[in-house]
């Protein structure tokens, strides 16, 4: 595990973590982890995955402080703390994925994902979700597991959807920070504005009445009816929709926001690029 002296652990812990006071326990540093973002990941949030690869110990001691992490000491912590571990714990596994595999190269001919997506993508790696564990918190543990049956069960927090980055164009951009819970709601706000703002987001075309959304929202459209089901509004379209439109409403311009509520459009979603997400 990583160690910091008491000095360093107070000050990264108030930055990057969970402070000492909020748990009872020594402070948890994100320090590592920011070092790793900060050089590699670029303000688009794209990765220089090449320059990540020759110097990865950084991530790869951070890897290991979250596998050696304490269940117990992280019991002790807030729901939003968790939730910004969880997140944090997803991306920085992925980003080892990759490089772990980097340069990717395509698959075997007898695996689909092989012909179906690019040559560089990450579905190329066997298992990269469902079969290749990492220890987090002392048991082994695959993304889908981090995803689907912790972050998607225990919390009700849909915007992380707008955090979890699975190294492909499409997905929202990774921050150059990690998520820290003090800072959690502020975070995941700027999230969803970045995407919902940007091209891999949304995109409203009003001469052919259509309002085109990220797949992200066809694949977890559910997750957002409970918080965002609007009262008003959105007619014509089911609960799923109207809960996800009614989401990206609250990123956009009051102009397309007003669109949005009027539901004189059609929902489609836009192509899923699922090229590496990598800095040239």
């Amino acid at each position: 595990m990583y160690k910091i002296t008491p000095l360093l652990a107070v000050l990264v812990a108030g930055a990057c973590g969970v402070r000492a006071e909020e748990t009872g326990a020594p402070a948890f540093s994100y320090e590592q982890y920011a070092s790793v973002l900060e050089k590699y990941v670029d303000n688009q949030g794209m990765v220089n995955y090449a320059a990540l690869k020759q110097n990865r110990a950084e991530l790869d001691d951070f890897i290991r402080t979250i596998g050696a992490l304490s269940a117990d000491v992280f019991e002790g912590w807030d729901d939003q703390a968790k939730i910004a571990f969880w997140c944090n714990a997803y991306n920085a596994i992925t980003l080892e994925r990759i490089i772990d595999h980097y340069p990717i190269k395509k698959g075997s001919w007898l695996d689909l994902n092989a012909w179906r997506f690019p040559e560089n993508s990450i579905r190329q790696i066997s298992g990269v979700w469902d079969t290749l564990t990492t220890p987090v918190l002392g048991k082994a543990i695959t993304l889908d597991a981090i995803e689907h049956e912790i972050l998607r069960v225990e919390f009700d927090e849909p915007r992380i959807h707008m955090a979890l980055v699975c190294a492909a164009i499409s997905c929202p951009p990774l921050r150059s920070e990690p998520y820290v819970g003090e800072r959690l709601d502020d975070q995941l706000e700027d999230q969803s504005e970045r995407f919902l703002r940007g091209s891999n987001g949304s995109r409203i075309d009003r001469d052919d009445n259509a309002v085109y959304l990220s797949a992200i929202f066809k694949w977890f459209g559910e997750d957002f009816e409970r918080k965002y089901t609007p009262t008003t509004g959105f007619q014509g379209f089911n609960a799923t929709e109207r809960a996800v439109l009614n989401f990206a409403g609250r990123y956009l311009s009051d102009a397309d926001r007003e669109y949005l509520a009027s539901g004189r459009y059609s929902v489609r979603y836009l192509d899923y690029d699922w090229s590496l997400n990598e800095k040239k």
